[in-house]
């Protein structure tokens, strides 16, 4: 899949500006974001679904008036990411102080009671953003024996991964973009995990598969209010469903939305405003 390299330039330059641009830009389809030291951003997206207008609005609706956002872009080459992560001294992450991930170049890994293995390629989900890392605590703290689950916009898999890891009898992951198939094929055999089906395809390839007992979606707060309905559907009664890739402001919609198809909610936590939102079938 071919995508487009966005370099964004906000001025004046900060964090906040930074994760509010990445937040807007998922609503506008963008998929992969990359900080650049000089508070630069870089955002990629795939060619075929890029659209203009799409990118427009959600600059227009971008919530600090005082930063201007300028960009440049081109067309984004198939790469090493291996290569790239090394570069740019990706380092391995301990999650609730229970759970390490790394890749396969790193050396002097920490201790943990699960270990997971993470080679990126064009899919991030290396537990570093903080959405994935609330994900990824949530489920240290469940009881996933025996459950069925589902990952929808998988990404690199890594939280099928843990899922299995964490005694999971059945994980199926669901992405759209062919490179996190890939991916996520490669990581699942990096760690050794059996029971791990990966499927090509967005919320409309649930209708064969389920019911599952947990699902989990880190994706952005549109899709999710789009899906979220065939999210439910493929549910188990009293299953579990965890959301993330939104900010805490839009916490009122996405419960709102999962209250209308008749889940319940059980809590919310947060991470610099990227926020996980818990509810129950």
């Amino acid at each position: 899949m071919k995508y487009l390299q966005f370099t964004f330039i906000p001025t004046p330059r900060s964090q906040t500006a930074t994760d509010l641009l990445c937040a807007v830009l998922a609503d506008a389809g963008f998929e992969s974001f990359q900080e650049q030291e000089d508070g630069l951003l870089d955002a990629y997206i795939p060619a075929n679904t890029f659209d203009e207008d799409s990118l427009r609005i959600a600059l227009d609706s971008f919530p600090l008036p005082d930063t201007r956002l300028s960009y440049t872009w081109q067309e984004a080459e198939d790469r090493d990411w291996n290569e790239e992560w090394e570069k740019n001294f990706f380092q391995p992450i301990v999650i609730a102080g229970r759970c390490v991930v790394h890749s396969t170049f790193h050396h002097d890994v920490p201790d943990a009671e699960y270990d997971i293995v993470i080679n990126p390629r064009m899919a991030f989900g290396t537990g570093h953003h903080e959405t994935t890392g609330l994900v990824m605590a949530e489920l240290l703290e469940m009881d996933l024996q025996g459950k069925t689950v589902l990952d929808m916009g998988c990404g690199t898999s890594i939280l099928a991964i843990l899922a299995k890891m964490r005694g999971a009898k059945e994980v199926e992951a669901v992405d759209i973009d062919e490179w996190c198939v890939n991916n996520s094929l490669e990581n699942i055999e990096l760690n050794g995990v059996d029971g791990i089906k990966v499927r090509q395809g967005d919320a409309s390839a649930l209708a064969d598969m389920g019911p599952f007992d947990i699902v989990l979606a880190n994706i952005n707060r549109n899709i999710l209010l789009s899906d979220m309905q065939q999210y439910v559907a493929r549910m188990t009664a009293g299953a579990t469903l965890l959301m993330s890739g939104f900010y805490e402001e839009d916490v009122p919609l996405i419960r709102a939305e999962g209250e209308r198809l008749g889940l319940t909610f059980v809590h919310q936590k947060s991470d610099k405003r990227w926020t996980l939102v818990r509810m129950t079938k």
